[in-house]
């Protein structure tokens, strides 16, 4: 067997890239903010599971971790999709679409939620009320 022998032009020492540092920044950042994710999740099921559930606290918890959740997809297009190193006019017309697609899922919800409302209530029931209408002005309606 031969030795091998590393030629004088070739190094082994791997450097790493120069963006590897802000890489790791952001899996430490989005890591942080899933396990806040997940701990708020776990503490609405500990909330439902316990003897006097908590509406109010149920639904401030969804809101954070909603909120959470549009800040990593925030922080993930600023970091992998180098939309930081963007101009600030290009940045405004990727964001501002997306806010009005937020609003738009919103009013969706919105609208099925009171269709839904309107569906599960009795508006679509008609009552019939006897009144004390003359017989001349019934006969009189039914000619017309």
């Amino acid at each position: 067997m031969s030795s091998f022998e590393v030629p004088s032009q070739i190094t082994i020492h791997h450097e790493p890239a120069p963006n590897t540092k802000r890489i790791w920044r952001a899996f430490w950042i989005l890591s942080v903010v899933t396990l806040g994710e997940l701990a708020l999740g776990l503490s609405i099921y500990n909330i439902h599971k316990g003897p006097n559930p908590s509406e109010m606290m149920v639904l401030f918890f969804k809101g954070v971790i909603c909120i959470l959740t549009l800040a990593k997809g925030y922080y993930i297009a600023w970091v992998f999709m180098h939309m930081g190193d963007e101009s600030k006019l290009f940045r405004r017309s990727i964001v501002v679409p997306l806010l009005l697609f937020i609003w738009f899922i919103i009013a969706f919800l919105h609208d099925g939620n009171a269709y839904r409302e309107a569906r599960d209530s009795n508006a679509g029931e008609f009552k019939v009320i006897k009144n004390d209408v003359p017989a001349a002005v019934l006969e009189r309606g039914q000619k017309d």
